[in-house]
């Protein structure tokens, strides 16, 4: 028999779909990805993005605070007796990326919410009602699909950086960038594009210094950004320059970068306290390609203004797989929400 409603993702899109759906009474059934070590790699494990992150100050409603009592009260017999003290712990400042996210979920299971903890790898968007098929061999029907899959940031690769994430490397300044460890010291922006003007001028606000390091002499802003990275007086273009390695140590996490030049220049190592990345980000699509109208830079192209559909009828968009603009969790969050509703008012109007 098939589903109602399935939702591929488990971010804050997916998970408030999730809530809304299952409140609409569409039954819904997530897939919250796979605990593997591949999607450990490519930082697509279950809860999304946010949960490789932090302290969150910015998602409305959990403010600066020891929430640890909450937690683990809202989360009951869902977590073992280590796990709970552990997530206590760590909200006694204030809401963690993972507290943040098991909450979430917490609460779309409390609306009936069935989760099964694997992989979509393909849909059928030709047959009615959708098949998808999932990594562990499973084939699944489901009359309407939100896909919820996220982006991940694109990192450098580097094993410094790998061991600093969280630690003063970050992908995401608008989400990290008033944190007190990077207020009134020095950051680096690694990018040339019109993000990372962006990212370093935000950042500007909090940082005593922000280095913009660019493999090249020319940024690829646009004119209007590369005259505001050139007039604001706490930015510092490296030119010619990438990232060789990441410096820290564990009591304080990222200290330092050390550049190496593109034109036989010397190195130089610039004392940072936070190393933000601005290269882009990738969309969770590739097992949807060919299937749906993706953007050039492989997103999610939504067809209504204002609304979540894609160019199949039937199949909705939420969260960050199809935003490159504003990926932040409350953006996608509100966007679960209306691709629940638009899904609920679509199977409505088909007698569903």
């Amino acid at each position: 028999m098939a589903e109602k409603l399935i939702i591929i993702g488990s971010g804050p899109a997916a998970w408030a779909a999730a809530i809304y759906a299952a409140r609409a009474n569409l039954q819904p059934l997530v897939f919250e990805g796979a605990v593997t070590d591949a999607n450990r790699v490519a930082g697509t494990l279950p809860l999304g993005q946010l949960a490789l992150t932090t302290e969150v100050e910015n998602y409305p409603g959990f403010p600066a605070g020891d929430l640890g009592a909450y937690f683990t009260a809202a989360m009951g017999d869902a977590l073992d007796e280590g796990t709970r003290a552990f997530l206590a712990e760590s909200a006694r400042h204030g809401a963690t990326g993972p507290t943040l996210m098991e909450l979430i979920r917490r609460q779309a299971r409390n609306f009936g919410t069935r989760v099964i903890t694997d992989d979509i790898v393909d849909v059928d968007v030709q047959s009615r009602p959708f098949g998808l098929s999932a990594s562990d061999g499973q084939h699944y029907q489901s009359e309407a699909v939100i896909v919820a899959t996220g982006a991940r940031a694109n990192y450098l690769g580097l094993p410094s950086e790998e061991r600093f994430k969280n630690r003063g490397v970050s992908a995401c300044a608008v989400c990290d960038g008033a944190l007190p460890r990077f207020r009134n010291r020095p950051l680096a922006v690694i990018g040339g594009g019109d993000s990372a003007v962006e990212e370093a001028d935000y950042l500007s606000k909090f940082a005593s210094k922000v280095y913009l390091v660019h493999r090249r002499d020319e940024l690829r802003a646009s004119k209007i950004m590369v005259q505001r990275a050139m007039d604001n007086p706490k930015i510092e273009i490296q030119w010619n320059r990438v990232v060789e390695e990441v410096e820290g140590n564990d009591r304080e996490g990222v200290t330092g970068v050390h550049l190496k030049s593109t034109t036989q220049q010397p190195d130089v190592k610039l004392p940072i306290s936070g190393f933000f990345l601005a290269i882009g980000h990738t969309p969770n699509t590739t097992f949807l390609r060919g299937k749906l109208a993706l953007t050039s830079k492989q997103y999610i192209q939504l067809t209504t203004p204002g609304r979540t559909h894609t160019g199949v009828e039937g199949i909705f968009a939420a969260g960050d797989v199809a935003d490159d603009y504003y990926r932040q969790a409350i953006t996608a969050a509100g966007t679960g929400c209306m691709a629940a509703l638009d899904a609920e008012r679509w199977l409505a109007a088909r007698g569903g």
